[in-house]
């Protein structure tokens, strides 16, 4: 059912909407509290890699959605069959639902969490580590919200919003194997899955992935 929220179409209703899902919220909470420990002192903010954070992000977004969300469905094992359905094959039998479109936080934490793990062996500084993740938390906020607008009946205003939303949903209307990039095309254009859509058949599995399997 689509909310009143989203049918107006006002910013302030549809990032309340955004902020009731998922992890949206906790993860805005996090940003405002790590500038809240920059601001006092306790670690300090380089620009450069929160970029470099975000741009981790961006790298694992095309990487997890092609070979970890699309992997074929482990049915021997029913509990990671139950993750992955949860995970992207649901959200592709039944795009319109939000409760099925952000990342679950029981997903979302153990990552950030393991990132900055492995952050940590390589760089123990506490001021590098939260900046990396901050940018990380910041580009799947943007994630998030690009994938959001996408998914329901609002139509961005800006010329680039409608152009990636038409992007995003030749994938999950035409042909599941390509377009796998949802904030931006840069991993398609250079790892080969941006095909031209006038030549690309159109998928009978769209909507229910690996139905053989």
């Amino acid at each position: 059912m689509v909310s009143s929220a989203i049918m107006r179409g006002s910013f302030g209703g549809l990032l309340i909407e955004f902020l009731r899902h998922g992890s949206n919220a906790a993860l805005g909470l996090g940003i405002v509290l790590w500038l809240i420990v920059a601001a006092i002192g306790a670690v300090t903010i380089n620009p450069l890699l929160v970029v470099a954070g975000a741009l981790m992000f961006f790298f694992s977004e095309y990487g997890f959605h092609r070979f970890a969300f699309h992997a074929r469905p482990v049915r021997r094992v029913p509990f990671v069959l139950k993750l992955q359905r949860r995970l992207h094959f649901d959200h592709h039998e039944t795009p319109e639902r939000l409760d099925l479109l952000f990342l679950p936080w029981w997903f979302l934490a153990p990552m950030l969490a393991i990132t900055a793990g492995a952050i940590a062996l390589i760089w123990p500084n506490i001021s590098a580590i939260s900046a990396l993740i901050a940018g990380s938390a910041l580009a799947i906020l943007y994630y998030e919200w690009v994938h959001f607008l996408a998914h329901i009946p609002y139509r961005p205003r800006t010329g680039y919003g409608r152009w990636i939303k038409k992007y995003h949903l030749r994938h999950h209307f035409k042909n599941e194997q390509v377009w796998f990039g949802v904030t931006n095309p840069s991993f398609d254009r250079l790892l080969g899955t941006c095909p031209n859509p006038e030549t690309v058949p159109r998928s009978a599995q769209v909507r229910h992935l690996h139905p053989d399997d």
